[in-house]
């Protein structure tokens, strides 16, 4: 828009005001934008230090967090190394333990054996399940010692059911007998693999558990064969579990109910389930209140066969340990004793006892013995291991021989797994121990 001179005045005027107009808004729009600009560089710079300010923040953070992990790091050493003491401590201290334990319960079989009056045989039963409590309590203890340690090693092998519930029944029938239940056992021919020492604890604890919890009718143990696994069934006639404890029965020192009369530290459960969960073996339950449970534990088969079948009647197999010679070599004066008065006494055999190994040597002279019964644990550095080799290379012969041990060590069962020798675990049941015997020598 440009004035001209011969534009009348008002004209002009008129031209002037909206040049004017469109310069002011022009100045209006470029300080606009000026503003815009100035307050975009000013929050950059706000924007500058609060990026400095929670960046500094953040760096303080992950100081105290590696601080923290550094604190949780040592913390976890210090527990490693707490829970490997604890467990060392329980290594060597079992032995101790168990030895007067398995005194007791020899004398105590022995005294059985002898005649009493209804006063005395009270007195002996009560001693014996006294002493049974403290060695269940004992075994649980130590189990789940080992089951926590990371360093537990499993000796898996072919496991025929037929015999380990041979070996339950001998073992759990006076249990339920004193109870009123029946106890029964499927037979079976089946094989599997697992680790037999912790198979058979497994399947203690759910048949001791059956029993405890169950006060009429009875317990049933059998296989099942479903999905390519057997399965170890465990049926009892009980009052039930509730669905909301199912969970809650396998933690430790969980009872059901408020029977207090009910023996145990409720500890069963937990050491079976901790023992499947290393072993790889699934376990389920089904229970109805007032009807009953029934536990499953799948394992893997190896075989069939006919083995138990085969197996030789346990009152024959014990005929055949009459007049045979077994030579036991034990430190503790106690236990050479309990030996002696089970071997002879109640099984008929010869028992020369001996305190090591060069006194066994000495003992055996030109005639082997029929089995050697060895303590792992000697004097002055002396070992079962050392004292059946020892005897062996005297006798020019693999002399039958079975380690009774509290050490729970993977060295010690692949020694004795090495050697073919039976190991037995402290304390030692003179009905199992007969019938490690009686198989053996049979």
């Amino acid at each position: 828009m440009m004035l001209r001179d011969d534009d009348p005045p008002q004209r002009q005027i008129q031209k002037l005001r909206r040049i004017n107009t469109v310069l002011i808004d022009r100045i209006d729009r470029l300080e606009e934008s000026r503003g815009s600009a100035w307050s975009m560089f000013q929050a950059a710079v706000a924007l500058e230090q609060e990026v400095l300010t929670r960046t500094r923040q953040l760096e303080k953070a992950l100081a105290d967090l590696s601080q923290r992990n550094r604190e949780l790091a040592v913390a976890r050493a210090a527990a490693e190394e707490a829970n490997r003491s604890k467990t060392r401590f329980l290594r060597a201290a079992s032995h101790d333990l168990l030895q007067p334990l398995s005194a007791a319960r020899l004398f105590l079989s022995a005294l059985a054996d002898t005649p009493m009056d209804d006063h005395q045989k009270e007195l002996s039963e009560r001693l014996s399940g006294a002493f049974e409590s403290v060695e269940q309590l004992m075994h649980a203890v130590l189990d789940i010692s080992r089951l926590d340690s990371q360093r537990i090693e499993f000796h898996r092998q072919p496991v025929a059911l037929g015999e380990l519930f041979r070996r339950l029944a001998a073992e759990y029938a006076p249990l339920a007998e004193a109870k009123g239940l029946r106890l029964s056992f499927v037979p079976t021919d089946a094989v599997v693999e697992s680790d037999p020492v912790f198979l058979r604890r497994i399947a203690q604890n759910l048949v001791s558990n059956a029993i405890k919890y169950t006060n009429q009718g009875g317990v049933v143990v059998g296989m099942r064969r479903k999905n390519g696994l057997c399965w170890l069934c465990v049926y009892d006639s009980g009052m039930g579990i509730p669905a909301v404890d199912r969970n809650r029965i396998f933690d430790e020192f969980q009872r059901l109910g408020n029977d207090h009369g009910t023996p145990g530290m409720g500890l069963g459960l937990s050491i079976v389930r901790r023992a499947c969960s290393k072993l790889g073996h699934p376990i389920s339950l089904n229970s109805e209140a007032m009807r009953g449970t029934v536990f499953r534990v799948g394992l893997p088969p190896v075989a069939e066969g006919g083995g138990d079948r085969c197996a030789e009647p346990p009152d024959t197999a014990l005929l055949n340990l009459r007049g045979r010679v077994a030579l036991v070599i034990e430190n503790d004066p106690g236990m050479r004793r309990g030996y002696e008065m089970i071997l002879q006494d109640r099984l008929g055999m010869v028992a020369r006892v001996t305190g090591g190994t060069a006194e066994a040597v000495a003992t055996m002279g030109e005639e082997p013995p029929d089995v050697i019964l060895a303590d792992y644990h000697l004097e002055n550095g002396d070992t079962g291991v050392a004292a059946i080799e020892t005897l062996r290379g005297r006798a020019s012969r693999s002399v039958p021989a079975v380690m009774i041990t509290a050490h729970r060590d993977p060295e010690i069962a692949r020694a004795c797994a090495a050697m073919g020798v039976i190991a037995l675990e402290k304390p030692v049941r003179p009905s199992e121990l007969a019938e490690v015997l009686g198989r053996i020598l049979g």
